[in-house]
């Protein structure tokens, strides 16, 4: 009854990383617009599922955990010493709105 062999089990894989990344980092993305987080998860998605069709589940989820190198590289080395931000909070947030070109008065609206 329950397999594995379908491209299903690659959607769900995404799904889950792109639901819980929303739901514990999605505060940090509060002004981005709806429309581009919709396209990366998309994209995110044909890619690794197109992958997976055309050189296997194993490439495609290689290819998916290799996405953590740039997190980390990220998070752990360029926003803290080459910004000033913090990589696991995101303050201080005056610093970390100019780094993403957003209003720091998001009461204006």
């Amino acid at each position: 009854m329950w397999t594995t062999e379908s491209l299903w089990f690659e959607v769900g894989i995404v799904s889950i990383i792109f639901a819980v990344g929303n739901m514990t980092m999605g505060h940090f993305e509060e002004q981005t617009p709806k429309i581009r987080r919709i396209g990366k998860y998309l994209f995110i998605l044909l890619l690794i599922c197109g992958i997976s069709m055309v050189f296997g589940r194993t490439t495609a989820m290689t290819a998916l955990s290799t996405f953590i190198i740039p997190l980390l590289y990220v998070h752990g080395y360029y926003l803290p010493k080459k910004k000033g931000i913090n990589g696991l909070t995101g303050e201080p947030k005056s610093k970390y709105y100019d780094f993403r070109g957003w209003d720091k008065n998001i009461f204006s609206k």
